[in-house]
């Protein structure tokens, strides 16, 4: 009875189970690999689906984001039996708000612009010119191509800054330099062209204006100091908060006599990019964990049916029911976690490769890595408990009996 009793109190701790677990994938390294193999390509689609279209999603946004997708343009309304004016003091109202990041207002001078005063008066080449106030550049994300644009330094000297479409229509594809520059003709003075810009997807309409400064268009060109255009850009988690106080901001009395453009419509497309990638992200990445847990588990009932007079030696020795149990799930288990874990390794790098090849940023979350093997463990556990239990379920005389 002593001698029982002490033979039940025996207990295999973790160390020793898990070295009896990885016995089985030493013994049979070929079987191991092409175990690991099924449940490490199931990990590496989940990687690759995951990773390469966050990537790309990621070059996306930020094409997207430059474009200026953020942007809001709010402008009078027109009346028929008298102008809407927006006020004075447009601009410091808009940058109040807080989360406008750039503010911008324009005006239209009424002002024709041309070439030299020799050109026909009536010729105005369909352009606009622009006072400009605030970061107009910023609000709109345009960008200089050739020389600078204007600053409150200059705000008070003839000078312009081009549109790319007004820069063609007038000729001009340079400024030079300070002896040689360009000069365009405006309502009886001449202004010299300092800049020219590159064109504007989202604010088209800029790319035929000619822009002076606020100041020299109220000294100049009979500017009266009102705004008729209000471009904003605001953080793009609250474009639909600042949308909604605009008009309210530049005319609290009578707000409905403002209207505010809607957020882009790129925005809203690229809203709709990330719905449907997130979802894909989710479907893809369930079918493949569900291939690599069906292959575990095929795997693990062969190797029981394969080690079934291992299974009887162990039990005729004294192996308990539970010590079989814990072998083969920790076999299981073992062999999902090593698949996992190189199936990890070769997303990441697959990932990378493509990622670097398209000219990406390369976006691998923490969380899909860790997904990856955790998953992996799970299901290596979830595979291995049937095959396991009918491991231990194998008498000793019926698995010696075993051919």
């Amino acid at each position: 009875m002593t001698e029982l009793a002490e033979v039940r109190r025996v207990r295999l701790n973790p160390i020793d189970v898990l070295r009896l677990g990885l016995l089985g994938i030493r013994s049979r390294k070929l079987r191991a690999v092409l175990s690991a193999l099924g449940i490490s390509i199931g990990i590496t689609t989940l990687v690759v689906v995951t990773g390469i279209p966050a990537s790309s999603q990621a070059a996306l946004s930020e094409q997207l984001t430059s474009l200026g997708s953020n942007m809001l343009r709010a402008d009078p309304l027109s009346q028929s039996d008298e102008p809407v004016l927006l006020p004075l003091g447009s601009l410091a109202m808009v940058e109040r708000i807080g989360p406008v990041t750039h503010a911008a207002v324009v005006a239209n001078t009424h002002a024709t612009v041309r070439r030299s005063d020799r050109v026909d008066p009536n010729s105005t080449s369909g352009l606009t010119v622009l006072a400009s106030g605030g970061d107009i550049l910023g609000a709109v994300n345009g960008r200089v191509s050739v020389g600078r644009f204007l600053t409150a330094a200059t705000d008070t000297f003839p000078m312009v800054v081009l549109g790319y479409e007004a820069s063609r229509r007038l000729g001009i594809n340079t400024v030079g330099t300070d002896a040689t520059r360009p000069r365009v003709y405006i309502d009886g003075s001449y202004f010299t062209v300092v800049g020219i810009l590159a064109p504007m997807p989202l604010a088209a309409d800029l790319d035929s204006s000619v822009f002076v400064g606020w100041d020299v268009a109220k000294s100049e060109l009979g500017f009266d100091g009102r705004p008729t255009v209000v471009y904003a850009k605001a953080r793009e988690d609250a474009v639909e908060d600042v949308r909604a106080a605009l008009a309210a901001t530049l005319s609290p009395r009578a707000s409905g006599l403002v209207q505010v453009s809607r957020p882009s419509e790129v925005l809203a497309a690229k809203n709709a990019t990330e719905s449907t990638f997130s979802a894909l992200f989710v479907a893809l990445a369930a079918v493949s964990l569900l291939v690599g847990g069906v292959g575990v588990a095929n795997t693990m009932f062969i190797s029981v049916l394969e080690r079934r007079r291992e299974i009887g030696l162990r039990r005729a020795l004294g192996a308990t029911r539970g010590q079989i149990r814990a072998q083969f799930l920790t076999e299981a288990i073992a062999l999902s976690g090593l698949g996992g874990a190189v199936g990890s390794a070769i997303g990441v790098l697959a990932t990378i490769a493509y990622a670097t090849y398209e000219r990406w940023p390369v976006v691998i979350a923490p969380t899909t890595l860790a997904a990856g093997l955790g998953g992996a463990v799970v299901i290596g556990a979830l595979a291995g408990i049937s095959p396991s239990m009918r491991a231990a379920r194998l008498t000793p005389t019926e698995a010696l009996a075993t051919s």
